[in-house]
């Protein structure tokens, strides 16, 4: 059974009990077993802490086993419920009071026959508590209901109920008398609902009812429902908790189901997607057919840039050049001193800027593009497209620089190409801007 934050509620529950049970008797081993009765819980508390904890993980492959299915051992669910005890004393002292009522009765029970059978059953009683207080504690934490102990009890016994029924309608033929009293009918055929019962979650209320009712006469005593005890009192006349109860125990099941293998194949499948990914690029770059993304890339461009020449771009002191560059400013709608106001901007003593001296500022703009993207809060306002708030298009950088766009890609891979291959002492000058390189 899984439900919201608890550990202690599926199969691996036994391995925990016999493990827990084997190196308590282990650890009284060494321990005297008088020190339960000294009246001084909190020393023999710890001094069984110490010793048990170590014999733990000692304990050969049974501490290695799956303890459930969230990847917990049966060593660290055992030595968590160990130390829950330091913080929860009262059930230490409950045990102590349980070995000296058993010592005033029968003397040092533990040297006798069957004696270590009787210490760890109550070693037994004592983690079998403790997991049910920690479970409906972890319970209430997830899901932020109420939860006692008893009401998690009252979980684990509604799921026991479901799996015995399971079994009693897949062998309806050989249980036909308790399959029919189950579903308040005879039955002559293989009933719908062993068909119909997939899981927890499609078990009815009132089969619990009868089915615990049924078990007086066709099993060992009466069902858990119909016995004096008052555990389950909530329980015996209210098929609507019930159903609440089961429902809930289904659809966290069904919510849980996975365990995180579908995750974990989807990350595999990413990986061998991007493998794959990288060798189709890489044999294009080979070949002469570009990659997906430079296909992608060159086809946007061309549909974002407009329908203008290239001037060429201006040589020192050309009034002609700048002129010209000014009118192609306009007709992308930039400021016509675009280039020089960017140009001022730029912290020509950052890394990235010394690193890519050698290139225009299209050229540097197209690798900031490439690199940190078309807004980052490092970029000068100046930088900017007014109309859009970001970095220039490449097709309008190319119209700048003057070049095509295939050109300006040449130029701006070669100006990353740079940047990685630069010297160690020419690495980023400090934190902000080593991160943002990264």
């Amino acid at each position: 059974m899984r439900l919201p934050g608890t550990r202690y509620q599926e199969h691996g529950w036994e391995q925990v009990r016999k493990l827990l049970g084997q190196c308590s008797l282990q650890a009284f081993g060494r321990l005297d077993p008088a020190s339960l009765l000294d009246g001084d819980t909190d020393d023999s508390l710890d001094a069984y802490v110490e010793t048990v904890a170590p014999l733990l993980y000692a304990a050969g492959a049974r501490s290695a086993q799956a303890g459930n299915s969230y990847g917990d051992t049966v060593a660290e669910l055992a030595l968590t419920l160990v130390f829950e005890l330091q913080a929860r004393r009262a059930d230490w002292s409950a045990l102590c009071a349980a070995v000296g009522a058993e010592h005033a009765r029968a003397g040092a029970f533990w040297t006798g026959p069957g004696g270590e059978a009787q210490l760890r059953k109550k070693f037994n009683d004592l983690y079998a508590v403790l997991r049910d207080k920690v479970d409906s504690d972890n319970y209430q934490a997830a899901c932020g209901r109420q939860c006692s102990p008893n009401r998690m009890y009252a979980y684990r016994m509604l799921d026991t109920a479901y799996h015995e029924l399971a079994r009693l309608f897949a062998a309806w033929h050989e249980h036909l008398q308790q399959v029919g009293a189950i579903l308040g009918r005879t039955i002559d055929a293989q009933p719908i609902e062993a068909r119909q019962l997939r899981s927890i979650a499609d078990c009815r209320p009132e089969w619990i009812l009868r089915w615990s009712e049924s078990q007086e006469q066709f099993g060992d005593g009466p069902g858990p429902l119909h016995t004096r005890s008052k555990r389950f009192a909530a329980l015996k006349d209210n098929p609507g908790k019930i159903g609440a109860m089961l429902r809930e125990i289904g659809e966290y099941e069904q919510l849980s189901a996975n365990g995180d293998r579908d995750w974990l194949q989807d990350r595999e499948d990413a990986g061998a997607w991007l493998d794959d990914y990288w060798r189709v690029l890489n044999e294009s770059e080979q070949g002469a057919t570009p990659g997906p993304d430079q296909i992608l890339e060159a086809r946007q461009d061309e549909l974002a840039a407009p329908d203008l020449e290239f001037p060429s771009a201006p040589a020192p002191h050309d009034d002609a050049g700048a002129a010209r560059l000014a009118l192609v400013a306009h007709q992308l709608s930039l400021p016509p001193d675009y280039l020089s106001a960017a140009a001022a901007l730029e912290d020509r003593a950052s890394w990235a800027a010394r690193q890519m001296a050698n290139h225009s500022l299209p050229v540097r703009l197209a690798v900031y593009l490439k690199l940190l993207g078309p807004f980052d809060d490092s970029y000068p306002s100046e930088w900017l497209d007014p109309a859009s708030g970001e970095l220039p298009t490449m097709a309008q950088l190319a119209l700048l620089d003057g070049v095509s766009l295939p050109t300006l890609r040449k130029r701006r891979d070669a100006a990353i190409a740079d940047l990685n291959a630069a010297p160690g002492d020419g690495a980023p000058a400090n934190k902000e801007e080593e991160r943002r390189w990264a």
